[in-house]
């Protein structure tokens, strides 16, 4: 085959060279515009898994860059005055000319053909290439000439950085955060050579602006930032290789990713993308070179694997682009956590979070790395850190303690843990009236270890149920039910017992889920209130009617006569739901509320009527006993609530004395496209619990106790409430600790002879998948 490589970086050098070592028929070039042995950038940096493939790929290019490369395992924090480090963690450094360079020098030998200083800006110059790489970087001119089909998705992020350089030597990856009048900066330093250490410094547009920087030229701005860093710099000057670009080196980064990778060319040649013209990933992670690196050795993989004929190379193409798009995808999303989380750092944890917790919350960032999977790289750092985080909740134990099993107090009640079973409607009420069903699906759970158990929405009224299987507190005899759950509980187990009440608005008189979810009944539909006329399902659902002040006096005294009678039944925890699109949700989300007198419009207007719920009903209830609010912090529809909105209906629960955010999103409208994932709502209880400075409960896909603890570590909730897990297994809790070795955990007196045959079964699992593995 006839090859062309457009762009001599990583991608390009490393996949002709490559390609080479498969064929020396092959006919390869690589294009560069700059000249021979010579390029600009600090250091790069990739995994140790990327090694190892280069290593079985190139073991001569492997071994001159092992020679060239620094190696670490540590992280360093450097934060409010102190230093904290944790190892394990395995990356390579080296310098990006050094790195390229040996690729150069490889190619030669191989004989590839470099050709440079030629700025190759269309692939229809090389009319008799076979296959035409296009990885000509970033502003890929390639990309840009058949963007219609390469359908590329630039994204530029807010932030401001410069990529700057020092003499002064680190012996770990350090991250250092300085705080000015104007907000936080970070910088990420790492060494890539016997000499030299990168040093790119990072912060908001608003920072940045306020301190002049977009004004300053490039002496102004290493002069501030060597200021800035005075203390970890320690008297090294800060470098620049930037000269090239005109006025500020301050850039912002910019996400690219693209629907197609490859195409046929007016001349009959392949063009297909590779590295930053196809995919880019934030240097928050690092991942830059080494999805370079993969894509080349893909690619070569696939021709070796489906032929290195031209009659081939389609097949070729069409394998590479389906099986790197899932990888590279998934790297993204990484890159795309942890460059989000330091966009936002600076506003959502530098200030809340001590430097601990911040630590914690920084090695995760990226959502890649979870709780059980740092015990494999620092079991030390992290048993200290468990041991930190049992002491604030009041545990002064000499062994770790699991995040998700330390105690917490709310008011005056203390859940034995943080897991909480989640309020999961089981349509099996009659009458509204809870039964022996309840009692033993509730039963059952609170004896499986959670600290708090809910029992689903309990309706304010007959009217506000969202089926006639749906249970009620209404009614005296639904009072009694409940104490006898309640009850129950108390007596047999140590969890508490919450009960939510709500109001199904236009989603109520509708069929058990089983009989079709949100269909109206056949028939003995009853009338239904929204905050404005509303069919939930269009053209199917009834219509509601929006509800007059009459309606509203009504109905809150419902809700207060509710509260008083969870009280009644011995609930130690009460809930308001505000979410999923029932009754007081469809007031809050401009989705559901067209109203044009005071209760619609704005945002206050909105929350209006829900706040006054709440006030009555917090009025109403104990002022020992906590009260939750869940919400919809997304409804994943454009021009409903938002996370930006969520922030702000939480602040607004809190002033009116709220104690926790029950932080969940959807079910507003079925126009709903929400974006799925382990722990994906997590987020919305992460941002409101730091920026709208009140605890929070996550939910959403959480599954596991390495879900449970990364989240309550990081401190992006204080409570993990967990569903479908506990309708499989109501010992969930008591599982998950067996399951990670916590054998402090206690067992109800009646189920102690299997405790350690479970630990037993669990960790004979996990020592031959250790076996195995090695």
């Amino acid at each position: 085959m006839k090859i062309v490589c457009i762009g001599g970086g990583p991608a390009g050098l490393y996949f002709g060279l490559l390609m080479k070592q498969l064929d020396q028929r092959h006919d390869i070039t690589v294009v560069e515009r700059n000249k021979a042995y010579d390029t600009f950038g600090w250091g790069v940096v990739f995994s140790d898994a990327t090694m190892d493939n280069m290593r079985e790929w190139d073991p001569a290019t492997a071994t001159e860059i092992e020679q060239a490369f620094n190696h670490w395992d540590d992280i360093e924090l450097l934060f409010k005055g102190r230093s904290i480090r944790s190892g394990g963690h395995g990356f390579v450094g080296i310098g990006r000319k050094k790195l390229l360079n040996i690729l150069q020098a490889r190619c030669e030998e191989l004989g590839v053909k470099l050709v440079f200083e030629t700025n190759a800006d269309s692939d229809l110059a090389y009319a008799d290439a076979d296959l035409i790489i296009a990885s000509d970087g970033i502003n890929s001119q390639i990309r840009t000439r058949y963007a219609d089909t390469f359908k590329p998705d630039i994204v530029t992020r807010p932030n401001r950085y410069i990529w700057l350089g020092t003499n002064r030597l680190y012996d770990a990856f350090t991250f250092d955060f300085q705080r000015t009048e104007h907000g936080w900066f970070q910088a990420h330093i790492y060494k890539f050579d016997e000499n030299t250490t990168t040093f790119i410094v990072e912060c908001p547009e608003h920072v940045w602006q306020a301190h002049g920087l977009a004004e300053a030229d490039q002496e102004q701005s290493i002069a501030f930032c060597e200021n800035l860093f005075k203390d970890t710099l320690q008297g090294h000057p800060l470098m620049t290789n930037a000269r090239h670009l005109r006025g500020s080196a301050w850039l912002n980064f910019q996400r690219v990713v693209c629907e197609q990778w490859w195409l046929k060319n007016a001349h009959g040649s392949h063009v297909v993308l590779m590295g930053d013209a196809v995919h880019t990933a934030h240097f928050a992670i690092g991942s830059g070179t080494k999805l370079a690196i993969e894509d080349a050795i893909e690619l070569t993989r696939q021709f070796k694997r489906l032929g290195d004929s031209p009659d081939k190379i389609g097949e070729v193409l069409g394998s590479y682009q389906e099986l790197r798009r899932v990888e590279t995808l998934r790297l993204q999303n990484a890159a795309w956590n942890a460059m989000e989380w330091f966009e936002v750092c600076g506003e959502r944890y530098c200030d809340q979070l001590p430097p601990e917790q911040f630590m914690y919350s920084m090695l995760t960032r990226s959502q890649r790395i979870s709780h059980e999977n740092l015990r494999l790289r620092d079991k030390a750092w992290l048993d200290g850190y468990e041991k930190w985080f049992a002491q604030q909740a009041g545990v002064d134990s000499a062994a770790p303690v699991p995040p998700m099993f330390t105690p917490y107090t709310v008011r005056g009640v203390t859940l034995k843990n943080r897991i909480v079973v989640s309020p999961m409607a089981q349509y099996s009420a009659e009458d509204g009236l809870a039964g022996d069903y309840h009692l033993v699906h509730l039963g059952a759970r609170a004896m499986g270890g959670a600290g708090l158990v809910f029992a689903e929405m309990s309706c304010v009224s007959a009217e506000g149920r969202i089926t006639p299987g749906c249970p009620g507190l209404y009614r005296p005899e639904h009072t009694q039910v409940f104490k006898r759950i309640a009850d129950w509980i108390h007596t047999h187990t140590d969890a508490k017992f919450a009960i939510q009440i709500g109001h199904a608005g236009a989603k109520a008189s509708t069929r058990l889920a089983w009989d079709g979810i949100d269909q109206p009944l056949p028939d003995g539909n009853w009338p239904i209130l929204s905050a404005s006329p509303q069919q939930y399902l269009e053209g199917v659902g009834q219509l509601s009617r929006a509800m007059t002040r009459a309606d509203m006096e009504t109905v809150l005294a419902q809700f207060v006569a509710s509260t008083r009678a969870a009280h009644q039944a011995g609930a130690d925890w009460l809930e308001l739901h505000c979410a999923h699109g029932y009754l007081l949700s469809s007031f809050i989300s401009p989705l559901t509320n067209h109203r044009d007198d005071e209760y619609g419009g704005s945002l206050d207007n909105r929350l209006r009527y829900p706040l006054e719920v709440f006030k009555a009903v917090r009025a109403a209830w104990p002022a020992d006993k906590p009260i939750s609010v869940r919400i919809s912090a997304h409804d994943w529809v454009e021009g409903g609530i938002t996370p930006d909105d969520a922030v702000d209906v939480a602040k607004a629960f809190k002033a009116a004395g709220a104690d926790m955010i029950d932080c969940s999103s959807g079910q507003v409208s079925k126009k709903e496209k929400p974006v799925y994932g382990r722990m994906f709502q997590t987020p919305f209880a992460d941002r409101i619990r730091q920026e709208a400075g009140i605890p929070t409960i996550a939910v959403g896909a959480i599954s596991e106790a390495d879900h449970a603890n990364s989240i309550l570590a990081a401190g992006r909730a204080d409570l993990c409430a967990v569903a479908r897990p506990h309708l499989a297994n109501p010992a969930w809790t008591l599982t998950e600790a067996a399951k990670i070795g916590y054998t402090m955990q206690p067992w109800p007196r009646q189920y102690r002879s299997a405790k350690g045959q479970m630990e037993s079964i669990f960790a004979r699992e996990k020592a031959m998948a250790s076996v195995g593995a090695k």
